[in-house]
């Protein structure tokens, strides 16, 4: 049996971690919340951020957390573009056109990326990877709190923006009756593309947080957005509260899995939980039933 501490220890870095897993499901469910569609592309858009970073950091020298602001807009108006000049008039208005589109995108990133940054895996190799606090018994990562603090930070402010501006109010509606918001004035097409705009600055900023502690080659996005599917799903689809709640809940689990079963098999709860959940609440934890 574990010591208290280090029980305490390990939830803790569960939620830190959970928070940014949180970030890049949060991008996912509300592309899907108000699309009506599974972006199969995440992972890879991720993979992209995760690059951008590396490159930031080595050729021109930008902290991580830093490029923050920078490159959430940077993916923000690649993630516009991408929707409402590739996405959007591929797929003529049906939804598995949409699944095989982004599937494609997907595949078309991956290469590109195996033929510009080969198969190697590569980190930022900082010393502030291995920083951390004190606090009391417990020994917390620097970079961990950092990213928690920015993810809630982030989940915040795009709760906000949901639900306290006209853009926020227009996605709403566009999400509950296309053509009622259409109706009164309201684009679809640009609120589209903003939402999907919006998941890719989420991706951004995830990637910023993430590459101070972890590495990067051409599929590692993949490995974060299974995870980030599972949220998603057990948060209730569509959900960012859900997302938020959902993703804590996973790091959590995926901690202590870690700590009682060894690092490889620690996310074997996650799946056996995620089952679990499913099998009570179908909708997932926040869902509402169609």
């Amino acid at each position: 049996m574990y010591p208290p501490e280090i029980i305490a220890e390990a939830v803790v870095n569960g939620l830190m971690s959970g928070a940014t897993y949180a970030l890049v499901a949060l991008g996912l469910t509300l592309v899907y919340g108000v699309l009506h569609i599974v972006n199969f592309a995440h992972g890879a858009l991720l993979t992209c951020a995760m690059f951008a970073v590396l490159g930031l950091h080595l050729w021109l020298g930008f902290d991580p957390y830093l490029a923050i602001l920078p490159l959430a807009l940077a993916f923000f108006v690649f993630g516009y573009g991408l929707q409402r000049f590739i996405i959007g008039p591929s797929s003529h208005g049906e939804d598995r056109n949409t699944l095989l589109v982004t599937l494609g995108l997907s595949i078309i990133l991956e290469n590109l990326m195996l033929a510009a940054f080969k198969s190697d895996t590569r980190t930022l190799g900082a010393d502030t990877a291995f920083d951390v606090l004190e606090l009391g018994p417990m020994l917390i990562s620097r970079p961990r709190l950092i990213g928690f603090l920015v993810a809630l930070a982030t989940a915040a402010l795009l709760w906000l923006l949901l639900s306290a501006t006209d853009t926020g109010r227009a996605i709403r509606a566009v999400a509950k009756e296309k053509l009622g918001a259409q109706l009164v004035g309201i684009d679809p097409r640009h609120i589209f593309a903003v939402t999907f705009g919006i998941g890719c600055a989420c991706l951004a900023v995830a990637a910023c947080l993430l590459l101070p502690t972890f590495y990067v080659n051409p599929r590692v996005g993949n490995a974060f957005v299974l995870v980030a599917f599972t949220i998603v799903v057990l948060g209730g689809m569509g959900s960012i509260a859900g997302a938020l709640v959902g993703g804590l809940f996973i790091g959590v689990v995926e901690s202590i899995g870690g700590l009682m079963l060894g690092e490889s098999l620690g996310q074997l709860g996650i799946f056996l939980i995620f089952i679990l959940v499913l099998l009570v609440r179908p909708t997932g934890l926040f869902g509402a039933r169609a």
